[in-house]
């Protein structure tokens, strides 16, 4: 018997919360909740067994405005949690969409968006997942490259090398022997990268 997919399902409305995860565990999904970022951050870190996040971006105190949607995502992005994120909003749509692409969303759906529109989204966010642990596992590791357009290739270099060093340092739990092992590098250089990009073990 497979294990079921672990779902965070991030929304402030009560309602809308109860009924999706309805239909998330009638299609055996594990289900944990959350109304706000902190809560969601803490389950994150707190299970990371945690796969897929259903991401609302309108959450308080900002229910209004998308600020505290994308402050959860950019959260999520920068402690490179493995949890594919299908960010749903009811905002401006165009707005909502390319801010949820530039912070590195799997996905965007709109409100009110179909239920079915919500599981094929998870079946492309879980098939992603299983071909990511299997690249995985073959010693190929993903990095998520945010960059801004001004910056050209040096701003994309610095950035995949930043999230690299973290993810490496992160899987390694701060063994700089290992970690160097496997970015290819002596472990002065993971130190420098370290000091570079203030990198510290408590982040």
């Amino acid at each position: 018997m497979s294990t079921p997919v672990e779902i965070l399902l991030v929304e402030d409305d009560p309602a809308l919360r109860t009924m999706l995860r309805g239909l998330l565990e009638l299609n055996d999904f594990k289900v944990s909740e959350a109304d706000r970022r902190t809560t969601a951050m803490a389950l994150l870190r707190a299970h990371p067994a945690i796969r897929i996040v259903i991401l609302d971006f309108g959450l308080p105190p900002a229910s209004h405005d998308m600020s505290e949607g994308i402050a959860t995502l950019k959260e999520i992005q920068a402690e490179i949690m493995t949890a594919k994120v299908i960010v749903l909003t009811g905002q401006d749509q165009e707005a909502a969409a390319l801010a949820a692409i530039r912070e590195g969303a799997f996905d965007f759906l709109a409100k009110p968006v179909a239920y079915d529109a919500i599981l094929r989204s998870i079946t492309r966010a879980s098939l992603f997942l299983q071909k990511e642990q299997e690249l995985s596992l073959e010693g190929i590791t993903r990095i998520a490259v945010n960059a801004q357009a001004g910056e050209g290739l040096k701003g994309i270099r610095s950035d995949a090398e930043e999230r690299l060093v973290r993810q490496i340092l992160k899987e390694t739990g701060f063994n700089v022997f290992q970690a160097a092992k496997r970015l290819g590098v002596k472990r002065e250089n993971v130190y420098y990268f370290m000091k570079k990009f203030g990198i510290e073990r408590d982040d």
